[in-house]
């Protein structure tokens, strides 16, 4: 079925083109676009000028798509995807070792995938991996944490086929007083949620990534569903 879908930029982008982009985005190199046309606008105003919604139709009949927050994968295999790509980890052995262990462990192979969908790691929902990374918060944490900035699902555009299967249907402007504002505050409120839930007493069951690693839990494991 198809569906709308946005992309937030300072630019008009009518016709997206194949093979461009950061390599060091959440997914690699790819088209990030969102099915929230407010949060498009947000992101369109990241820098604080204004911007552009460019909106899509996506007939995704065909294609190949994999969903990291649906069953069967977990909040893992999405970080081990992040870890791969992003480039900025705070630094420490327990952060090097677990990064080494989630990519052997949880990566999934995106290289058969026409489109990606998952979370997006804006500067908030990356602070809270680092968190886990570094062994400072539980899995728990983790996972709530995630929902904290309202952020919803990222529709990334990796293969050509993907490319090809968009039709551009127009676009809205982005007033960088309002949108920027916007972002802000988005990331102001989860980041005080953040504290408050990174301070809450632990649970006796909590897992963290230090004990992923001393019990060679592997994808599938129950224990981290």
């Amino acid at each position: 079925m198809k569906e709308i879908i946005y992309h937030g930029s300072e630019k008009i982008i009518e016709m997206p083109e194949y093979g461009k982009g950061a390599l060091n985005n959440d997914y690699g190199r790819g088209f990030y676009c969102t099915r929230n046309m407010e949060l498009a606008k947000e992101w369109a105003c990241g820098r604080g000028s204004g911007g552009y919604a460019n909106k899509y139709e996506l007939d995704p009949d065909g294609l190949s798509i994999i969903d990291l927050n649906a069953d069967p994968y977990s909040i893992l295999n999405w970080l081990a995807v992040l870890t791969r790509h992003r480039t900025y980890w705070q630094d420490g052995s327990i952060s090097e070792e677990a990064k080494d262990y989630l990519q052997k462990n949880f990566c999934v192979d995106m290289a058969e995938y026409d489109i990606i969908m998952g979370y997006r790691a804006d500067d908030s929902y990356f602070t809270f991996a680092q968190d886990f990374i570094s062994n400072v918060i539980p899995l728990g944490k983790l996972k709530t944490a995630m929902h904290l900035g309202e952020l919803g699902v990222e529709v990334v555009l990796k293969s050509r086929r993907a490319f090809e299967s968009i039709r551009f249907q127009g676009y809205e402007e982005a007033e960088p007083e309002i949108y920027y504002a916007k972002k802000s505050e988005r990331d102001i409120r989860a980041r005080k949620a953040y504290r408050s839930e990174k301070s809450s007493d632990d649970l006796i069951n909590d897992i963290y990534m230090i004990d992923i690693m001393r019990e060679g839990m592997k994808n599938g494991d129950a224990r981290i569903r």
